[in-house]
């Protein structure tokens, strides 16, 4: 039986009466939200299993108890003590932290190697303890809400925008409710996260450098991604200018210096010492990118992207990219070897039985290979078994003349696949980071000549040092280099 139309209106009323206006444990305000706190809670345990899994949690127990100690303290002294946080450094290159509602906080490796002291990762933790404590999220997915809820009555009450393009204005306006914290949260998150730090004895002014790290990396990646032909990275929602220059930003951190004690303790030294062996780059168990080329020690395995192209290291698969961005080259798990190639990669792309798919041989394993068309794009996909492992490689274009003029590297790319050898073995061992003391007249480009960074290498080397763009060491000082 359908409901009637009065029947499914009373019940989306009755959805949108469970919203609420809670009051806002930062602010003493009502926001108006549509998640009590033990919902908040078991929403982020939920989803705390999802990034576990996908990112996996950085295998160093001392690291992750000094991380987890520092986010404690710092969460004692917030608007929310009596939430149960969990602080996890999660095994990414990326340079990130983020948070998810009830008191999840996570800071990749990727951006502990781009601090350098422990106020400075105090600021970053105390960022995002700063997005829990004023429900930023839970005010977003409330908006959400609503908004989905208000669509529904809509469409109800006047039947002629259930067309296409009436769905897709309304999508568009609550998507934009999504579309990030932006910059009045992230500045409550930056203003919170500097009083917490002054609380528990950190020098507040911590989190301005936390964003000029930020934004300096952001410069850097502009400058490798004219050169690679990219996109570059933007980080911390809407800053555009640095944070030497915002008004605003030292405004919100200049207030925490009201709860600041006479310590102001940076902890530079013992930061550092923490950086000691930590991997940097990608991880050995998501294996390893030379230049172009990707090594697995861990699954045994090797492929040679084409020269030039960017490559992307991610759980879920290694994707290179085109210097035009027209085409790519994807290799990803595709489950357990089970009966022949040709039937894995039929059950893999779903083909129909008209579908052909040629048996083929890839570096000396046994594959199989078929030709077809995704999402309107020319595609060619080969799954090749290793051992008890099954792997897909996809080559695909953004249309037919692109995928000629990038077949030859695309091919040789996928028919690079082989199983690694001794050689490549030691090419896969992670880098790690060491701390040196400077001596006298050593520069950034005299370390950038012996780094494994590439061409890069000078740039990197003043950014992780907190010397970018110009600065040169000081004798005697303290400096983290990657080997």
């Amino acid at each position: 039986m359908k409901p009637s139309t009065g029947t499914r209106l009373a019940a989306l009323l009755a959805a949108l009466s469970l919203t609420h206006c809670a009051v806002n444990p930062v602010t003493g305000h009502p926001n108006f939200v549509t998640l009590s706190e033990t919902q908040e809670v078991s929403m982020g345990r939920s989803e705390d299993r999802r990034v576990r899994q996908q990112y996996g949690s950085y295998e160093d127990a001392e690291l992750q108890r000094y991380v987890s100690d520092i986010g404690q303290r710092l969460a004692g002294a917030s608007h929310r003590p009596g939430l149960q946080y969990q602080f996890l450094v999660v095994d990414s290159p990326e340079v990130n932290a983020f948070a998810l509602p009830g008191g999840y906080i996570y800071i990749t490796r990727g951006i502990l190697a781009y601090l350098n002291s422990e106020a400075e990762l105090a600021a970053v933790l105390g960022h995002e303890l700063g997005h829990v404590t004023a429900r930023h999220s839970v005010q977003q997915l409330s908006a959400a809400t609503a908004a989905n809820v208000g669509t529904s009555i809509l469409q109800i009450l006047v039947p002629q925008v259930r067309n296409t393009g009436a769905d897709a204005l309304v999508n568009l306006l609550g998507g934009a409710l999504l579309s990030g914290y932006g910059r009045e949260h992230e500045l409550e998150a930056d203003r919170l996260g500097a009083e917490y730090l002054a609380r528990t004895g950190y020098d507040p002014q911590a989190m301005i450098r936390v964003v000029g790290v930020l934004k300096n990396h952001e410069l850097l990646d502009a400058e490798i991604a004219k050169a690679e032909g990219r996109e570059p990275r933007r980080y911390h929602g809407l800053f555009a200018s640095h944070p030497d220059n915002d008004t605003r930003l030292q405004e919100v951190v200049r207030e925490a210096s009201r709860f600041a004690s006479a310590d102001n303790r940076v902890e530079r030294e013992n930061f550092l010492k923490r950086m000691e062996g930590m991997v940097f780059a990608d991880s050995p168990a998501q294996g390893v990118v030379r230049n172009h080329r990707f090594f697995h020690a861990g699954l045994g395995l090797a492929l040679h992207f084409p020269e030039g192209w960017r490559v992307r290291n991610t759980p879920q698969n290694v994707l290179a990219t085109s210097p035009d961005r027209n085409a790519l080259v994807d290799l990803r798990s595709a489950g357990t070897a089970e009966g022949t190639p040709a039937e894995v990669l039929r059950r893999l792309l779903k083909l129909g039985v008209g579908q052909a798919v040629a048996p083929a041989t890839i570096g000396g394993l046994p594959a199989a290979i078929t030709e077809l068309s995704l999402s309107g794009k020319p595609t060619r996909v080969a799954v090749v078994f290793l051992g008890k492992q099954a792997y897909a490689i996809g080559i695909q274009a953004v249309n037919d003349a692109a995928f000629r003029q990038h077949a030859a590297p695309m091919d040789a790319a996928m028919r690079s696949f082989h199983a690694i050898t001794a050689e490549e073995r030691e090419q896969a061992r992670p880098l790690r980071m060491r701390v040196i003391t400077a001596r006298a007249g050593i520069t950034f480009a005299d370390l950038a000549r012996h780094s494994p960074l590439g061409r890069h290498a000078e740039g990197h080397l003043r950014l992780i040092n907190g010397l970018y763009p110009r600065g040169e060491p000081a004798a005697g000082q303290p400096l983290k280099i990657v080997e």
